[in-house]
């Protein structure tokens, strides 16, 4: 007779050879015959149904997208960073036409937000943004490969690229070795023919080099100089390029089926056990909305009075922790969907009215944060984490109203790829509106309507900033632009490729009006309009 169900398996006896509780062939004592556990055993639902071989374009495109970025990549990113997408693009086409894969809807849309993100650094120069559009590019472009419906679908084809890289090599290896002799004898000519058409570019480019200066200045941008120091750097980033165009050419020849993975269904609990937590949550949720309410309605200088803080500080300190409420509130909402009774359809219409008020109440929640942020770059000016955290906060916002919506349809299947095509989207947005330049507008605009900036707040920007900059009269502009004027005369001109558009601006600007670093100037005109020589930097 069987026991009652534990948390780890039937409550007493023994299994055969087993331990207590152990079910048959479980655990270290199996009985005979009965196969170990297979180590990444979960994975094994998701394996592709075949893997098409590595085909020569595929390889030649990939060898393509590693000397393009051990050329253009030394020297900083911008449309370099285009054009070695562009060489693994065309290796991921090739190797998803041998597979006979053919695009989908999502698959040209995640495609195009990725081109979109990668776009960022050939016009902005600032790093933050820079870093993050390359990451969510790259992400991108390997949830357009693997596709994918499901949570697990989505959030783990994102990083899926990074567990392709070995095998993607190793792929491409393979279908070397099995190549024919006669296969081989083919590649000879095209060896050949490369060779000889660099040595007659090498000759009469010489020529035209020495017959015209013009020209000269155009084959030197093109062609890189060669460090014998660099080539460590170099040799590192081929590989880097060849394995990034491989690991995709390999999950388009055949993606693992993340959507397929088991994931195993929270255990539902009793309809009190898990509403009375929620409603206590809702109620102080509730509590505070109507608190809201009152110093909306003219009470805050009441609690301002009490609390003994400024409106400044009380917005400021307000935000963070209210930034910190929006994203438990995400997990607590994400848990409780797992453990939410669901037997019978009054336990439904029970999780969908409690998780419902929740989120409706979180989105006050965010609206006060945003309020409170607002309210705070009014009086102190804006700063690049500012614009970050609300871009962040305004995301959260539209996550909230997505499972609003999910919990008033029928099926949510929809929600995982649209929360992540939000998330691409603000992204996207954030990186190609320019953080430094917004950040860069909003105080010389308040300079000008005011009188009134906070130096420290621009100061750090990069070179996108100096246009706008450009505008804050004598000795505010002074002050404003010498570290980034100072930070271009040390870096020097990058090649064309390596150029972002804001620093081409920013460069012409400061040669037609030159701006003192901060040794030979720039402190002292910082000192003149009342700045302190405190750099400590604030959120």
């Amino acid at each position: 007779m069987a026991g009652p169900t534990g948390v780890f398996g039937p409550a007493g006896g023994y299994g055969p050879g087993g331990a207590p509780g152990a079910a048959p062939g479980a655990g270290p004592f199996r009985a005979p015959g009965v196969p170990a556990p297979q180590p990444f055993q979960w994975l094994r639902p998701g394996d592709p149904e075949r893997k098409a071989p590595a085909t020569g374009r595929t390889v030649l495109a990939a060898v393509l997208a590693g000397l393009l970025s051990s050329w253009l990549l030394i020297d900083g990113l911008g449309v370099n960073l285009l054009l070695c997408a562009a060489a693994a693009t065309v290796g991921a086409g090739a190797s998803a036409r041998a597979a006979g894969r053919r695009p989908r809807a999502w698959t040209v849309l995640w495609s195009g937000l990725a081109l979109a993100l990668l776009a960022v650094p050939a016009l902005y120069e600032a790093d933050w943004p820079v870093l993050l559009s390359t990451v969510c590019a790259v992400g991108l472009a390997s949830l357009a490969l693997h596709g994918g419906r499901r949570w697990t679908g989505v959030l783990l084809a994102l990083p899926g690229l990074l567990w392709q890289l070995v095998p993607g090599l190793a792929w491409a290896g393979r279908a070397l070795r099995g190549r024919r002799a006669g296969d081989r004898s083919q590649v000879v000519p095209v060896v050949k023919g490369v060779l000889v058409a660099v040595v007659l570019l090498i000759v009469f480019g010489a020529l035209f080099a020495g017959a015209d200066a013009a020209m000269a200045n155009v084959l030197e941008s093109l062609v890189p100089s060669v460090d014998l120091g660099e080539l460590p750097a170099r040799a590192a980033l081929f590989v880097l390029g060849l394995a990034t165009a491989l690991g995709f050419a390999h999950i388009a020849a055949g993606p693992r089926r993340w959507d397929r993975t088991p994931v195993r269904p929270g255990r539902a609990r009793g309809r009190l056990e898990w509403a009375l937590p929620l409603a206590a949550l809702n109620l102080m949720f509730g509590a505070f909305v109507v608190l809201q309410a009152v110093v909306v309605l003219g009470g805050a200088e009441a609690i301002l009075e009490r609390t003994g803080m400024s409106r400044s500080e009380y917005a400021r300190q307000g935000f963070w922790q209210l930034l910190v409420v929006t994203v438990l509130t995400l997990v607590v909402v994400a848990l409780a969907k797992r453990w939410a009774p669901r037997g019978t359809e009054a336990d439904r219409r029970l999780v969908r009215l409690l998780l419902g008020a929740l989120c409706l109440l979180t989105l006050v929640v965010v609206a006060a944060a945003l309020g409170r942020m607002w309210f705070y770059v009014d009086a102190s000016g804006l700063t690049t984490l500012r614009l970050w955290v609300l871009v962040v906060e305004g995301w959260l916002g539209v996550v909230f109203v997505l499972l609003i919506v999910a919990g008033l349809t029928p099926s949510a299947g929809w929600l995982p790829r649209a929360a992540v095509l939000s998330a691409a989207l603000a992204a996207a947005g954030y990186g190609l509106m320019g953080p430094d330049v917004m950040v860069a507008q909003h105080n010389v605009a308040r300079f000008e309507r005011t009188g009134q900036i906070d130096l420290r707040n621009v100061r750090y920007l990069s070179a996108d900033a100096v246009p706008t900059l450009d505008r804050l009269p004598g000795d505010y502009r002074t002050c404003a632009l010498s570290l980034v004027a100072a930070n271009l005369r040390t870096d020097g001109p990058a090649p064309w490729y390596a150029t972002s558009l804001a620093e081409s601006r920013a460069r012409a600007i400061l040669a037609e009006r030159p701006s003192p670093d901060r040794l030979t100037g720039g402190e002292d005109a910082c000192d003149r309009v009342g700045m302190s020589r405190d750099y400590a930097f604030e959120g």
